[in-house]
């Protein structure tokens, strides 16, 4: 077979835009393996591609899905670790919403035990996204006090559950009294509904005025200035998305006597070597976690590959915890 069915975005726009087509079959290059795809994440990048705000890297497919999920069928050149059967999840730059995808070999890791090729998928984009920025750019250490909005998303739930397994207080955001409820059984110390409660106060009431020591912002607008004032002395603020706006207007005098570190980062146009140093540090310390079953991604439903634009729809509506997959039929 040379060709393979896979969902294109037929013009800028809504959900209806996603359109099931057939292209040629990817084949793997040096470095790369061929994963015959179980199952794909959906995530917010991909919305923002389909409105034709977030193009693909140079080099990378137009078809969206940036986490994937399923079996090698064939490796291209240099690849040393994985061979045709191997069972992987991985993280790649495109082309997930079809039924093969390639990945860089050291992008990609092994499925981790107990868990299934739907679950799996729900793994690369929230874990990497959540380490590289929480642990590595934040440095978040046990026993500090963790804020992350968004709490009931898919990285939100990720940043819960990692947050609380390395010892840190979590500190969660959600928009309603069932959102919170979730973000509270995955681990969260407090959730705060932000359409009811002022997110700085209830932060300072429940740290008796000492603030949050990391906050993971995917908000943006006139949260940043909030931040700003929910946070520790010494804290650090990392923004990875920006759903109510870049812009803001702040003033910058609490960073100065927090001393407050701002930070930030995107994952997809990074380099393949970059990303295989999230993964290693993945694999080394928080997959084993997975493996015993102490954290597990939350998938809140699948649809068919074909009903990409109803996935899209229903990540549009807010109305999910967790993660949404696409199925391979």
């Amino acid at each position: 077979m040379t060709d393979m069915t896979a969902i294109a975005i037929t013009t800028p726009g809504g959900p209806d835009v996603l359109k099931p087509v057939r292209i040629a079959r990817p084949e793997p290059g040096a470095g790369e393996i061929l994963v015959r795809v179980a199952a794909a994440g959906v995530n917010r990048p991909d919305v923002l591609q389909r409105q034709g705000g977030y193009p693909p890297p140079p080099g990378a497919p137009a078809t969206p899905g940036l986490e994937i999920a399923g079996e090698v069928v064939s490796t291209g050149p240099g690849v040393k670790r994985y061979r045709a059967g191997d069972e992987v999840c991985a993280l790649v730059p495109g082309g997930g919403y079809a039924e093969y995808c390639v990945a860089a070999e050291d992008n990609a890791l092994p499925v981790p035990a107990g868990l299934s090729l739907v679950e799996a998928a729900g793994l690369p984009e929230t874990f990497f996204t959540v380490w590289t920025n929480v642990f590595d750019r934040a440095g978040l250490k046990s026993g500090e006090i963790f804020l992350v909005h968004g709490g009931s998303s898919g990285i939100g739930t990720t940043a819960i559950m990692l947050a609380k397994a390395f010892g840190a207080t979590v500190i969660a955001t959600a928009g309603s009294a069932e959102k919170c409820a979730a973000c509270v059984s995955l681990g969260a110390s407090l959730a705060i509904d932000y359409r009811k409660e002022d997110f700085v106060k209830a932060v300072k009431d429940a740290t008796a005025g000492k603030g949050a020591d990391v906050i993971l912002d995917m908000v943006g607008g006139d949260y940043i200035p909030r931040n700003l004032a929910a946070a520790a002395m010494h804290g650090r603020i990392v923004s990875i998305a920006f759903l109510k706006g870049s812009t803001a207007e702040v003033d910058f005098l609490p960073m100065m006597l927090k001393r407050l570190t701002l930070t930030g980062s995107t994952l997809r146009p990074r380099s393949v070597a970059e990303k295989g140093e999230i993964a290693r540090s993945l694999e080394e310390k928080v997959w084993p976690l997975l493996a015993q079953g102490r954290i597990r991604p939350q998938i809140y439903k699948t649809f068919p590959l074909a009903e990409a634009a109803k996935a899209h729809a229903l990540m549009e509506s807010s109305a999910h915890v967790g993660k949404i997959i696409l199925v391979a039929a």
